[in-house]
């Protein structure tokens, strides 16, 4: 609908890109203004081409802020942020960035070419001043910045033309989760089949005061499918709202499929190695105790919160984290950026300058695959490209959806039973979980609501059953 169109176009070919949107535009009869930052007799050959291409047929084209002009733009009109590309790498400066503010100050939509000009292209980090686009056109290939860190808040609606690029041309830095990894890792049911088909979770966590955070691992397990899900509160003798009032709790009254056991990480071996373990949801200091026989017994592992703090606090238990790999066991860490950053050595900021490389440096490290929480979440695993997952939102910064996560992905992986396709499942339980909140539309997200959320969601991708 726009009839009056401004595109600050920069000194490469990004900035080529607009003078070609502006001759175009032009063609149709619009109201066109480029602003060119930078020397024209400097250009990249093909914008120069572009650039008299755009004089030939008449475009407005000034080498100054446009000012005069944007302030007159409504809402209804447009702006093309074509100022810089791909092989952005430093803070912008001077001209840039006043036109940079310029952009976000305006009252009609930016379309940014490629991506938003001051976003980092691999990490998804502003390099200083960046624009806010409404919708960003990807180019050639999308850009994993575009959807991990604060790109996905500042490239709003991603578009995408491969210019008839054949995409095998370069090995990807990353894939991008799609629906079909949700409906790979969950069949459907044949009628012959029973409970025993679907695998055991047990969720180990819940020390004093935190018994929620296990409760809602395996009622998030239940709901994924999972056959039967038993709980080891680490507090036992918790007394909660939900469950009967016995110095030992026997009974979830939201959700009676779920069955107590006290003390189970300390029982049988052979029950342990035929069960899908989910440790840490609440565990606390309480969780340390039982994480070396875990470690040493459970064939598929998943690590999350308190199991992962104990970790990256304790050589040893490392050491055995290091060693399962070797016995043909497997873990899923799922830690939030502080939690990858004690695993790792280092800071947050350090996690979240580049979570690509971070999270497949944990992954290398231990030998798991590794699940970095967050916008844009993360599925590294040693030796593989490492997946993005493109769904979820900031509702889901509520307590306890991580642990809801991290019991959907040990019911998913039971149901599955097989340790080598942890990054699979992994895939698919990430994108469920922002799939979802995506769905719920609701912010905050409550983690008990978000269980529902999920088992609709997931149903919802399933292919139809006979």
């Amino acid at each position: 609908h726009a009839q009056r169109v401004w595109i600050a176009a920069g000194p490469g070919n990004n900035g080529g890109d607009g003078l070609e949107a502006a001759v175009l535009l032009k063609r149709t009869g619009r109201d066109v203004r480029v602003t060119l930052c930078g020397d024209a007799a400097r250009l990249p050959p093909d914008a120069g081409d572009a650039l008299a291409r755009a004089q030939a047929a008449g475009v407005a084209i000034g080498d100054t802020q446009a000012s005069a002009f944007t302030r007159t733009l409504a809402p209804h009109d447009l702006a093309i942020d074509a100022l810089l590309g791909l092989g952005a790498s430093r803070t912008p400066q001077g001209p840039l960035a006043a036109l940079i503010d310029e952009l976000n100050a305006l009252a009609c939509p930016v379309l940014a070419v490629d991506l938003p000009s001051g976003l980092d292209a691999h990490t998804g980090q502003a390099l200083g001043a960046c624009v806010n686009a409404a919708h960003t056109l990807a180019l050639l290939t999308l850009k994993p910045g575009l959807y991990t860190g604060h790109g996905r808040d500042l490239s709003g609606t991603v578009w995408f033309d491969d210019l008839g690029v054949d995409p095998g041309a370069a090995a990807p830095d990353a894939w991008l989760i799609g629906d079909a990894a949700a409906r790979a890792a969950q069949a459907p049911r044949r009628h012959a089949q029973h409970k025993g088909s679907f695998g055991d979770v047990a969720v180990v966590g819940g020390a004093p005061g935190i018994t929620g955070a296990a409760l809602l691992a395996g009622r998030a397990a239940l709901a994924s499918g999972a056959g039967r899900v038993f709980v080891n509160l680490l507090d036992e003798e918790a007394s909660l709202p939900s469950v009967l009032p016995t110095s030992q709790p026997t009974l979830d009254m939201l959700r009676p499929e779920l069955m107590f056991r006290p003390a189970w990480w300390q029982g049988d071996p052979g029950v342990i190695a035929s069960t899908t373990v989910v440790c840490g949801c609440g565990g606390g200091e309480a969780v340390r105790a039982a994480l070396p026989r875990l470690l040493s017994l459970a064939p598929r592992l998943v690590l999350d919160a308190d199991a992962l703090n104990a970790v990256a606090s304790d050589a040893a238990l490392q050491a055995q984290l290091v060693a399962r790999a070797s016995r043909g066991h497997a873990t899923v860490l799922t830690p939030h950026p502080l939690e990858a950053a004690r695993l790792l050595g280092g800071t947050a900021r350090e996690v979240q300058a580049d979570r690509l490389r971070s999270a497949q440096s944990l992954a290398e490290r231990f030998g798991c695959t590794v699940l970095l929480k967050g916008s844009g979440s993360i599925v590294a695993a040693p030796g593989q490209v490492p997946c993005i997952n493109p769904t979820g939102n900031a509702s889901l910064a509520t307590a306890g959806t991580g642990d809801v996560l991290a019991g959907w992905l040990g019911g998913l992986w039971a149901q599955d039973g097989r340790p080598e396709h942890a990054f699979d499942i992994t895939a698919a339980a990430a994108h469920t979980h922002g799939a979802a909140a995506d769905a719920a539309g609701v912010a905050p997200l409550r983690a008990a609501d978000l269980v529902e959320w999920m088992l609709s969601s997931d149903r919802a991708v399933l292919p139809a059953q006979a």
